[in-house]
């Protein structure tokens, strides 16, 4: 018992659907909570209010998720008529502060699919509304219909990067699930990870203790594939470091 509330706290967003019954649900993919305590984190859910800010500054690092498309209003653009996974409003302004806050206490921050963009959106970035429309070269399918432990596709990282580190490989294989990603990175970010068609796939944030973004779903892989298992360890291991920052 000790032991467990030794572990570093891990804060996870939510995503939010509205029920057939109009009751709004806030959840997560179980898959997230196994992930981050396989690598020996202790996941903690926050809420899509406003308080959840708060209940971050509790934490060891942020955890961003998968899930829908943001408000393009949010990065200076159009609405595009897109939003394939829907929008919540509460959720994408509790995922802005909760960025924010993280920031604010240089946590370890990692993002996934959604997660990457929100990173983007947080700052002076931008996403392509619709993979099919607004990247029409792509030679891709970034929504595979496989399953979702099933690898589709190839990213390639940059040389000196923190995703090749923990990787241990310059090229791997990724599953994908996503019909937007990141067009335009956050100036204090750089692409770090790119898939066969040009589409960023992972971004990491300059001169941070952790920040790193990435567009497949980790979390379906880490029993299958060691590497994927591998970024929550790293992740995990900067949120201990954190942890023992503070006491």
């Amino acid at each position: 018992m000790v032991e467990s509330l030794l572990r570093p706290l891990i804060g996870i967003s939510l995503s939010r659907e509205t029920g057939p019954d109009g009751v709004a649900r806030d959840f997560v993919r179980s898959t997230y909570l196994h992930a981050v305590q396989l690598a020996g984190g202790v996941p903690i859910l926050l809420a899509n209010i406003a308080e959840s800010a708060e209940a971050l500054k509790s934490c060891h690092g942020l955890l961003l998720t998968g899930g829908g498309d943001f408000d393009p209003a949010l990065y200076g653009k159009e609405d595009a008529g897109t939003k394939w996974g829907g929008v919540s409003p509460e959720r994408d302004h509790t995922e802005l502060l909760l960025i924010q806050t993280a920031y604010a206490l240089s946590m370890p921050i990692f993002g996934i699919c959604r997660g990457i963009q929100a990173l983007a959106v947080a700052g002076d970035g931008s996403l392509i509304q619709d993979i099919p429309s607004g990247y029409p070269s792509s030679c891709l399918n970034h929504s595979q219909t496989e399953p979702r432990a099933q690898v589709t596709h190839l990213v390639r990282m940059e040389q000196s990067s923190l995703l090749k580190a923990i990787m241990g490989a310059q090229e791997i294989s990724v599953n994908s699930f996503h019909h937007q990603a990141v067009m335009t990175v956050p100036k204090d970010w750089t692409v770090t990870a790119y898939a066969e068609d040009g589409l960023i796939e992972g971004m990491e944030r300059v001169a941070y203790p952790f920040g790193l973004g990435v567009q497949w779903h980790p979390e379906d892989l880490v029993d299958s594939h060691p590497e994927a298992l591998q970024l929550f360890v790293s992740f995990v291991k900067a949120a201990r470091q954190y942890q023992e920052e503070k006491i």
